[in-house]
């Protein structure tokens, strides 16, 4: 799962280099904590949230496959 969020994420942005992805897991729960330069932040958020709406849309559609719950933070 976290090679998709990373496709998803360095797809967007124009800093390649300051995109970090974390990983938690705690049961059948997955955080994912995406750290990104502050100039890229914006992207990846989008106008009203948009963008981060449809990641996180993404990563639930395929954390249920297989059969776990994704949770994604963006940290600045």
């Amino acid at each position: 799962m976290k090679e998709i969020l990373e496709t998803i994420i360095l797809n967007i942005v124009e800093d390649k280099e300051a995109v970090a992805i974390s990983e938690k897991l705690e049961d059948k729960t997955v955080t994912y904590e995406v750290k990104v330069a502050e100039s890229d932040m914006g992207r990846i958020i989008g106008k009203q949230g948009k963008t981060a709406k449809a990641i996180r849309m993404i990563m639930k559609a395929v954390s249920g496959k297989e059969h776990k719950r994704a949770v994604i933070e963006f940290v600045d």
